[in-house]
């Protein structure tokens, strides 16, 4: 198989570059961005979450949760970690995709690139996430890629279970609107298993120490796989986590994080995912027995 590349436009806006290799395919925005705003099998459901009301948008001066999947730099804050991203950014072929560009052009001053390429003959892709200081100043940071996926999943993140003694050897974070008792939210002996309900707005969000550096989306009869490295010599934000997610009504977001670096005038750190999709997979029970027997043929 090979790598196409064409123009086309994808809800409401213009100049998106679709990228396919005849198995999955993934489109771009070059007209606000960086984002992939699409990536599922070529002819099927996307398997990113598009906001109805922010879909075909562009050029205001407020920032707009398009969905998709982005790159922001955390910890969170207001307004730096919410600079736009709605105007049109540049962007170079690569071998087998893509890579975009937003030059910065906001007080924060750091350069955000997207490089997401398919391999030719399977249905992944491989995603470099990159943050460069331009700046005059050092900044401190994490690079955070966001997936917003669509309605309806269910998502399994693996705890950490390295036997640690008398010690403790894991940790849950949460935020002021989590609640434990919300009923999306199911803790395993094993696993964290995590609902989206598209009849509940309230949000829900929670992070972990994800040493296994995977997490999982069933939806559509598809599986989603998001593969990123988790170092455990590193500091990570957020009382230390490399892996985050949220759900709210429109989507549920699946979050990775790279460690906390400091970035001098011109430095730069890159953070990489790895997406795996597969067909004709069945939605578990919350059964952790069933649950693990699906994800040992998908998660080696």
């Amino acid at each position: 198989m090979s790598v196409s590349l064409k123009k086309v436009s994808y809800s409401g806006w213009n100049d998106c570059i679709e990228v396919s290799n005849g198995l999955v395919d993934f489109i771009a925005t070059t007209e606000i961005g960086p984002r992939i705003i699409r990536f599922g099998f070529v002819g099927q459901v996307n398997e990113f979450s598009i906001n109805d009301e922010d879909a075909g948008k562009k050029g205001e001066n407020i920032w707009r949760n398009y969905g998709g999947h982005r790159l922001w730099h955390s910890p969170e804050a207001m307004p730096r970690t919410y600079t736009l991203d709605n105007f049109p950014i540049s962007y170079v072929e690569v071998e087998n995709g893509v890579k975009l560009i937003q030059e910065p052009k906001d007080f924060a001053y750091i350069q955000k690139e997207i490089e997401i390429t398919l391999d030719p003959n399977k249905p992944v892709a491989k995603v470099k996430h990159t943050l460069i200081n331009k700046g005059a100043w050092a900044v401190e940071l994490s690079p955070w890629a966001i997936s917003v996926m669509a309605t309806g999943g269910l998502q399994v993140v693996e705890q950490p279970n390295k036997d640690t003694g008398l010690l403790p050897n894991r940790a849950l974070v949460l935020w002021p609107y989590s609640h434990m008792k919300d009923h999306r939210i199911h803790f395993g002996d094993k696993y964290i298993i995590f609902e989206q309900d598209p009849n509940t707005k309230e949000p829900f969000k929670f992070g972990i120490q994800n040493e296994k550096g995977w997490a999982a989306y069933f939806n559509h009869e598809h599986l989603f796989i998001k593969k990123f490295k988790h170092d455990e010599n590193a500091v990570y934000p957020d009382y230390n986590a490399s892996y985050e997610t949220y759900t709210t009504d429109w989507m549920m977001e699946m979050e990775s994080l790279g460690p906390m670096v400091k970035l001098n005038p011109g430095d730069s750190t890159v953070h990489t995912e790895e997406w795996l999709l597969y067909d004709n997979v069945k939605r578990p029970s919350m059964d952790e027995n069933e649950i693990e027997e699906l994800i040992s043929k998908y998660v080696k």
